[in-house]
């Protein structure tokens, strides 16, 4: 039986392991189910507590819902690559936070020790794939929804860099917290 969801990839040999069949299964349809949804709740306030952040790559994102306006927040994990932060979305272009962010012109907030604004900038197709291989060496929770394995060389990651958005992370000046509604 095939694991649902967007993962394309050729299943290695023997198929693939029972953690990586149920973190497609819960996220299957690109979206997470009602566990998914619980694990992430939890996750997120962890994150924003600073408990088991996995030295401080979890991170809580809080970006303004585009259509209801009101703050949503989840867990994801902060990519370091050659001296910037990154977010990447694992389950690609249709993932709700993505849409949110594009649709806010990019403000969100980041809650880790207190919120500290910031800008979210799309990184152009052909600067992700370092960036991809680099989230997916500490993402191991990301490797089943994305169609390369993390030890293939840095040129295989430019045929998925499309599919997976990524986001510098510019801190953003003044006290505007972005992710609430605004006037």
């Amino acid at each position: 039986m095939t694991a649902p969801g967007p993962v394309t990839a050729e299943q290695p040999r023997g198929g693939a392991a029972p953690w990586t069949r149920a973190k497609r299964w819960m996220y299957r349809g690109g979206r997470p189910d009602r566990l998914a949804r619980a694990m992430n709740r939890l996750s997120a306030r962890m994150y924003e507590h600073g408990v088991l952040t996995g030295g401080g790559r979890g991170v809580t994102l809080q970006v303004r819902g585009r259509r209801s306006g009101r703050p949503v927040t989840f867990p994801l994990v902060l990519v370091r690559h050659d001296g910037a932060a990154y977010l990447v979305s694992m389950l690609g272009q249709d993932a709700q936070w993505v849409r949110n962010v594009h649709a806010d012109d990019g403000r969100a907030v980041l809650l880790r020790h207190g919120p500290q604004p910031v800008r979210l900038v799309d990184v152009p197709v052909g600067e992700r794939p370092p960036i991809l291989r680099r989230f997916l060496e500490v993402a191991p929770g990301a490797r089943p929804h994305v169609a390369v394995d993390r030890h293939a060389p840095v040129e295989a990651f430019a045929a998925v860099a499309a599919q997976h958005p990524v986001f510098r992370v510019v801190p953003r000046e003044g006290g505007d917290a972005g992710a609430a509604p605004r006037p």
